[in-house]
């Protein structure tokens, strides 16, 4: 039979939920067409019998997202960007593939792996003292480094976090804004801040800042300390130097744990001084004890255009290297 035949699939949502229903479809089933748009299907459903049409390796992967939609709707209240990350996570997957996925329960949250990578990525979280994650914008480095982190203290693995990043200017000049150091750098570590806010809620991280259980601090102010039963994580990495970078990990102390996140192509260091990411890589190479997961263009989990960008400056700067 062709595969370019259309198939029809058939099956039940079970428990039956209206409330559940109602929030995986969507307002005016705006969520089921966003899969029928993505993977190029049609769905049409009667209560909680569905079907699906289109072809077979696409009603295979839309019957799947489907399903764990409707599991999502046990936990949370679905919108389009829940959506959008469960299409992503069945995107690139082959036919009959079962999708790897690993789930942080959080108290205030769940947290859903949405690709191998990611998958493979807390489990080296799980096994490893240090770890790096190394790759573009949107694959979720940091955002799973931050859940591991807030998961090992609401377990009580580790008594404290550490978020730092170094504070290197990305082409714009900031060093005119008022304040202290600490407030001149609070724009490089907003990210970091995002993440614990969506995980544990404003009032809850901000007491914990105060009590010196989270602590976010520029890079520099790591120097001279030994971190011990502490979760630590430096973001932006490519941007520091090879000294930066021997300091930061030497800080690993009794019970920690390390995360240093980063993409090597979005260096801001002067073009002269080497990246100490580049550089560790190379160095901690097959040493025991350090796990290293490489995420690509096809494990971003934002808005399908940044996908796209991404491969699409990775093969220009192929060509520029084959040419030059």
């Amino acid at each position: 039979m062709s595969d370019h035949l259309l198939h029809s699939v058939s099956f039940e949502l079970t428990p039956h939920d209206n409330e559940r229903l109602q929030n995986l479809v969507g307002w005016h089933n705006e969520h089921l067409e966003q899969v029928e748009l993505r993977l190029g299907v049609e769905v049409n459903h009667l209560g909680f019998q569905f079907k699906v049409t289109g072809l077979a390796d696409r009603i295979v992967r839309a019957e799947q997202v489907i399903r764990d939609l409707y599991e999502q709707t046990r936990h949370e209240t679905l919108e389009p960007a829940s959506v959008h990350l469960a299409l992503q996570s069945v995107a690139e997957a082959r036919p009959n593939e079962q999708v790897a996925e690993r789930m942080l329960r959080l108290r205030r949250k769940v947290i859903r792996t949405r690709n191998p990578n990611q998958a493979a990525y807390l489990d080296n979280l799980a096994a490893f003292n240090i770890n790096f994650g190394v790759g573009p914008a949107g694959t979720g480095k940091t955002y799973l480094a931050v859940a591991a982190a807030v998961d090992a203290l609401e377990k009580e693995q580790v008594r404290r976090i550490v978020l730092t990043r170094p504070a290197v200017e990305a082409g714009e000049r900031l060093g005119f804004l008022p304040g202290d150091l600490s407030q001149k750098v609070d724009p490089y570590l907003r990210p970091l801040y995002d993440a614990l806010y969506e995980m544990l809620g404003f009032e809850t991280v901000d007491r914990l800042i105060e009590k010196n259980v989270i602590e976010i601090a520029p890079l520099a102010f790591m120097r001279g300390r030994t971190l011990n039963e502490a979760f630590i994580i430096l973001d932006e990495a490519q941007n520091t130097t090879v000294e930066q970078m021997k300091m930061f990990l030497t800080r690993l102390g009794f019970g920690s744990r390390m995360v240093i996140t980063g993409d090597i192509t979005q260096c801001d260091l002067p073009r002269q001084q080497k990246s100490g990411l580049r550089d560790v890589l190379e160095v901690l190479e097959g040493v025991e004890g350090v796990g290293f997961t490489f995420f690509q263009a096809q494990d971003v989990v934002r808005h399908p255009l940044v996908q796209k960008i991404v491969r699409a400056y990775d093969q220009a700067d192929r060509l520029r290297r084959e040419t030059s």
